[in-house]
């Protein structure tokens, strides 16, 4: 019977998730709200069908669990120290900001100290999730705005993190006392130092050994499965062994295997299925969700509300605009940031299980994330309508600190290619002697290593994946060349390149000349078979020996390359 329900629950959620994902991205949502609303359908609150909770809850843990080992992959020092001037301190300012106004509100509504000041906790952190996917459909991630607000959830990430560390501290029954919780936070800071040392140092050492390894057999599926295992492994490791949360050794897991030259193939062939237990993760919150007890409690959701869609943009927009930075800049950053969602929900979680976060709050969460992340998208959309208000009112001269706008400079030429073979080294050198910049993408570990030293940008991973596209720079490259002759692969790289930059130009190589009008076809802009360059050169070569003048010769290549581009 218990199988029965765990196929029952895992196909009904997901079955919900993906029609009501469907349904809120035509509306131009975030799926997410789909997520949570699938879970609000198959949960205890409506009629008909009912997931069991508790076989959900465990999907979840398995979800929290990749999402923080996905978080510690992409985590890097250096992204963060290129904006700290703005987004430490922002992050820092405006986190306090709105838990001093969550735990207010909680006071307020009569909870108890923990629970008020956990619900505030919950109400600052912003999700990234849905941050990059704004960020993204209006390609602002690469500007400094995005780079601003990134590098803002950055540090919220972080913060978020340790209070999972000191949340089981101050929620014990020794830390009733200020003394106490005192000593429990010193006592979870040291234990947090100790694992982020440990993990770092001995991690750093052992798991690119163990990784490299396993990559040397070329089987994705041992790759995926080693990946998996050190999620997994460390993060359920240190929670029995150290008593840390899951959450944390997920999240070191993470930062050791991002730290490699393994992180990018790491993030983009290990974790697919770290999308479908996310899913999961939200269907169990929107399962939490109890319509009724939402309109019986609104004090709270309104609460919850105010602080995340009015007082955090505005803390982040005087923020920002109080450190130089013009309105173009303030008003993205402070409209990314207005909404809530996974952090949130792996607070809210873990409160739940230690009995400090009670339905009611919880509840309140739930109906806050749901429409934070349906209007940040709106929001966001109507920056341009607001920064036209705002200088038709406020005009802004030079010495206010708004920047004058200069022409946009001309783009960079940048090119990414693919695969490192004969062709593409051939490729690549033709492109550095004429000041082009590549980027190589390669699942060749050698051959990696070796372009570092040559100081060329290259990529351990498989390009079909639209992380590795994102990371060589697809969205600010001028080309794309393929030059392995893979065929269908290739067809999937020029359809995930074309989706991330429309105005990229795509050369693809491929083997026969069939396969040339299936690439043009994907997108590409040139396409080359190489039997039928073969077959040019052939042409070529029999036209000069008999004779033919150099215009003859021409006539005669345009016209073959013509009949071999239609196949």
């Amino acid at each position: 019977m218990r199988e029965v329900d765990l196929i029952l629950t895992l196909t009904g959620g997901l079955t919900a998730a993906l029609v009501l994902g469907l349904i809120t991205h035509q509306l131009r949502l975030s799926p997410i709200v789909g997520y949570l609303l699938a879970g609000v359908v198959v949960g205890p609150a409506t009629p008909g069908f009912q997931a069991d909770r508790a076989i959900a809850e465990q999907f979840a843990e398995i979800g929290v669990i990749l999402l923080m080992f996905g978080v510690g992959l992409h985590f890097h020092f250096q992204e963060l120290l290129a904006v700290r001037r703005v987004a430490i301190p922002g992050a820092l300012v405006q986190s306090g900001v709105a838990t001093l106004m969550g735990t207010i509100a909680g006071r307020m509504l009569g909870w108890e100290w923990t629970t008020a000041a956990l619900f505030g906790g919950a109400v600052a952190v912003a999700s990234t999730v849905v941050l990059v996917r704004v960020l993204s459909d209006h390609n602002d991630i690469h500007t400094r705005a995005g780079h601003i607000a990134i590098g803002w959830l950055v540090v919220e990430d972080l913060l978020t993190v340790v209070a999972l560390v000191m949340l089981p501290a101050l929620a014990g029954g020794e830390a009733a006392t200020p003394a106490g919780i005192a000593g429990a936070v010193l006592v979870a800071a040291a234990k947090m130092a100790g694992l982020v040392v440990t993990t770092v140092v001995i991690g750093g050492r052992c798991v690119p050994w163990i990784m490299e390894r396993v990559a040397a057999t070329q089987s994705r599926e041992l790759f995926t499965l080693a990946v998996l295992v050190l999620a997994l492994g460390i993060a359920v490791g240190l929670a029995r062994v150290c008593g840390a949360s899951m959450a944390l050794g997920a999240f070191l897991a993470g930062m050791v295997v991002g730290r490699s030259e393994f992180g990018m193939r790491a993030a983009s062939d290990a974790l697919p299925m770290r999308d479908a237990f996310a899913v999961l993760f939200f269907v169990s919150v929107g399962m939490l969700f109890d319509p009724i007890a939402a309109i019986r409690s609104p004090g709270a959701i309104a609460a919850g509300l105010a602080i995340v869609l009015v007082a955090k943009p505005v803390a982040a927009l005087v923020i920002v605009l109080g450190l130089g930075y013009p309105r173009r800049v303030a008003l993205p950053v402070a409209a990314a940031l207005a909404q809530i969602g996974e952090f949130s929900f792996i607070l809210a979680s873990l409160g739940g299980r230690l009995g400090v976060m009670p339905a009611d709050a919880v509840n309140a969460l739930v109906a806050t994330a749901i429409v934070s992340i349906t209007l940040n998208p709106l929001l966001y959309r109507s920056i341009g309508a607001v920064e036209q208000w705002l200088a038709r009112r406020l005009p802004v001269t030079a010495a206010s600190g708004e920047e004058t706008p200069t022409a946009a400079p001309e783009p960079s030429r940048r090119a990414i290619v693919v695969g490192y073979g004969p062709i593409g080294q051939t490729v690549t050198e033709l492109l550095l002697d004429n000041g082009i910049e590549p980027t190589v993408i390669e699942l060749n570990l050698d051959t990696v290593r070796r372009l570092a030293v040559f100081d060329v940008r290259a990529l351990y991973g498989d390009a079909s994946r639209p992380d590795v596209l994102v990371d060589a720079g697809v969205t600010r490259a001028s080309y794309l060349v393929l030059t392995s002759g893979a065929g269908t692969l290739d067809q999937e790289i020029i359809r995930r390149a074309k989706e991330l930059n429309p105005r990229i130009h795509v050369l693809a190589r491929t083997q026969y000349i069939h396969q040339l009008s299936k690439l043009h076809h994907a997108g590409a802009e040139d396409a080359f078979a190489a039997e039928g360059e073969v077959a040019l050169a052939f042409t070529v070569r029999i036209l000069e020996r008999l004779g033919a003048t150099a215009e003859q010769i021409d006539r005669e290549r345009q016209r073959v390359e013509i009949m071999f581009r239609e196949g």
